[in-house]
């Protein structure tokens, strides 16, 4: 059972803080503003996105977000809406809570602002199938008429949803195989194209092939995304060469490409000819009227860092509001693990943080990691000291990076401190002999 939230006072969430600044005697936990531009808790939780961005701070603590999605309903009055309901079911099946999911959607059907929809059920069957619980996803698949929602759309989003995660021999089998169960057109180029991107996410490169070659053979068109997700296959699989041959194919077919496909060309590219040539086929995007997005430029800085030309990185990472793409926090990820200089890459973080832009829970793990690894904890101390201010709530990845950089440096108490404090939030630690722990012991405490 939660707490009862009425015995709490008002806005005892500390990410709200982010939204208003909470007298001291209000605030049960302590974080930075997420806004300052509201004036009271109650206005600024009227705005959906409001919601969601506390929610999503909550992601790796269900039971503080749900707490949280209930409280706002009920002390604030706030009606959620599909997105923050979704929101809602997103996190709970993180943590397989499936029948509070449920219990949620079937609220969302009373609720005229909430209603499920294609999102609902494509985040339900991701959960699903994440959780390979496979037969569940395709039984919700055929209870859809239900909500009016059993549809081709919802049909991609199970197919992708099976591709995405593992379980792409199964998506085949379902739409082209002996246990056929979906009506599926042999020559319908999206299915195609999951199935294709099912085995390169698989990294099954010899597959790969044999399904490209089987699309040819079936008559199956191939369009845009077909050759970019082939091209993405040929660099993965170590054939820049080739991604470049198909590149060449598809201009002369007249395909043209989209800004997807040329950041597949300027990665190809560039490993295969060096990062100039990258920088040409970029010029050639722009001049084709092609607007290179994030991803464009983030390719292109870790081209640079690659070769060890920070400056010219650097240089790009400066331009890009110029030219109309603001940074995000890829584009520092990509300059963070190259560098190899503790001072310099918390002079990043800071300016990553000071532009707007707020790290991800795998950006302070890889950097946790990293000093760890240099064993230098007070940087380590610094980013989780960060981390927190931000609100950002540690997984398990970055409790462990933290407990192994203590333990490296013999702080075995303040270890076993941040050990037990991460056992308590219900998140899996690894064995640790120094610690005195073996994995028989974990499993009797779990």
């Amino acid at each position: 059972m939660l707490p009862p939230i009425v015995s709490r006072r008002l806005n005892p969430f500390p990410l709200l803080s982010r939204i208003h600044s909470l007298h001291a005697s209000s605030q049960s936990f302590s974080t930075k503003p997420i806004s300052d531009s509201h004036s009271n808790p109650s206005k600024a939780l009227s705005d959906p996105a409001t919601v969601c961005e506390t929610l999503s701070s909550y992601c790796n603590d269900w039971e503080r977000a749900f707490e949280f999605f209930n409280w706002v309903e009920t002390e604030l009055h706030f009606q959620h809406n599909t997105d923050t309901c979704n929101r809602m079911l997103d996190i709970l099946g993180k943590f397989f809570e499936f029948e509070r999911s449920w219990d949620l959607i079937r609220q969302m059907k009373t609720n005229p602002l909430g209603r499920p929809n294609h999102t609902t059920f494509r985040i339900m069957f991701k959960r699903y199938i994440c959780a390979h619980l496979v037969e569940e996803a395709l039984d919700m698949y055929d209870s859809l008429e239900e909500f009016d929602l059993k549809d081709e759309t919802s049909l991609c989003n199970l197919i992708d949803a099976l591709c995405e995660y593992k379980h792409v021999l199964e998506a085949q089998d379902l739409c082209f195989g002996k246990n056929k169960k979906f009506n599926v057109n042999v020559s319908n180029t999206k299915i195609h194209n999951m199935i294709l991107r099912g085995f390169f996410k698989m990294g099954w490169w010899s597959k790969c092939r044999e399904f490209w070659e089987v699309m040819d053979k079936k008559g199956v068109r191939k369009d845009l995304y077909s050759y970019t997700i082939y091209m993405d296959i040929m660099c993965k699989s170590g054939k820049p060469w080739k991604a470049v041959k198909l590149y060449e194919e598809m201009k002369k077919k007249g395909i043209k490409l989209d800004v997807v496909a040329y950041n597949t060309v300027i990665r190809a590219i560039g490993v295969l000819e060096g990062v100039d040539c990258s920088v040409r086929v970029f010029r050639e995007m722009r001049d084709l009227d092609c607007k290179p997005n994030v991803v464009t430029y983030n390719t292109i800085i870790k081209l640079f860092c690659e070769s060890g030309r920070y400056k010219d990185a650097y240089e790009l990472l400066d331009r890009m509001h110029d030219w109309g793409c603001a940074p995000d926090v890829m584009t520092y990820n990509c300059i963070f693990r190259c560098l190899e200089k503790p001072k310099e890459i918390l002079r990043l973080f800071d300016r990553m943080i000071e532009s707007g832009v707020h790290p991800r829970m795998d950006t302070c793990v890889m950097l946790l990691r990293k000093f760890g690894r240099w064993g230098f904890l007070r940087p380590v101390f610094i980013v989780w000291k960060k981390m927190e201010k931000l609100g950002c709530s540690p997984d398990e990845s970055a409790y462990n990076a933290l407990i192994d950089a203590l333990v490296e440096k013999g702080m075995v108490d303040l270890a076993r401190k941040y050990d037990e404090e991460m056992l308590s939030k219900g998140l899996s630690a690894k064995p640790r002999a120094k610690l005195g722990q073996n994995a028989e012991s974990l499993d009797r405490d779990l």
